[in-house]
């Protein structure tokens, strides 16, 4: 892991890294040394490891619990080229979406072949982050992911035992109900009930699918992208009680 710039401001450390060819930030508190809990977070389809998204729900969890955060562009995204397979199924996809047909058949297609290639990437890219002395090979791991997210992290859950609580969402069970079977860690699970582009049902069958003791649905009205701002408290609250941290202080 090779870091190439650090900036610092309210409270927050941002340094960009590469591991080999996967470029990624690390997010950490500006005080304290002592090694603390780690979120990995995974952004959605079409977007990056900076999208505001990610950037917003970082800095959350840094400044509310003293957490460390990481995040890398997916195969395709962000600062990453396209191969000529990615550029074939982004067209298969765009001419769904044009035709006003269903996405759950491209979209599937996609996640599964970029879970194939970043699964192996997300864990090397623990392994080296477990090598610094503020993160540490002992601490807790937690990982937050929606939409292209969840068709990535609901794959990296289910074999990699390091990950302890993990938040997903709007996405449906095609293709991750094995997976999601294997996963027993706390989960928590965003549906947009209005999902123009997830059917609720699948999307209710996927939460179904978990073997997880301690899962819970969060439903709220809405299309797809429209997943409601004070979902970042709840995720806040829930990794606090899950990465063994105090409770989150006051935004």
């Amino acid at each position: 892991m090779h870091f190439t710039t650090e900036t610092s401001s309210n409270g927050v450390v941002e340094r960009d890294f590469t591991l080999g060819e996967v470029p990624g930030v690390l997010w950490s508190p500006a005080s304290g040394s002592d090694p603390a809990p780690l979120v990995l977070m995974a952004h959605s389809g079409g977007q990056h490891k900076r999208a505001p998204g990610i950037i917003g729900r970082a800095h959350r969890f840094v400044t509310g619990c003293g957490f460390h955060v990481a995040a890398i562009d997916a195969p395709g995204h962000g600062d990453r080229p396209r191969t000529a397979a990615d550029e074939q199924r982004i067209t298969v996809l765009r001419q769904a979406q044009a035709a006003g047909q269903p996405l759950g058949p491209a979209v599937v297609g996609i996640h599964i072949d970029l879970a194939a290639r970043a699964v192996p990437e997300w864990q090397a890219t623990l392994d080296a982050l477990q090598k610094l002395p503020q993160i540490g090979a002992e601490g807790s791991v937690g990982f937050w992911g929606i939409m292209q997210g969840t068709g990535i992290g609901v794959p990296l859950t289910a074999v990699e035992p390091r990950i302890t609580a993990a938040i997903f969402g709007c996405l449906g069970h095609e293709s991750l109900a094995e997976a999601a079977a294997q996963i027993t860690v706390p989960i928590e699970f965003l549906l947009q009930w209005d999902d123009e582009h997830i059917d609720r049902q699948s999307g209710l069958a996927l939460f179904d699918a978990f073997a997880s003791k301690e899962k819970t649905l969060h439903a709220n009205a809405g299309g797809h992208g429209g997943v409601p701002r004070f979902e970042v408290d709840s995720a806040t609250r829930f990794f606090a009680r899950h990465l063994g941290r105090a409770e989150p202080s006051p935004a």
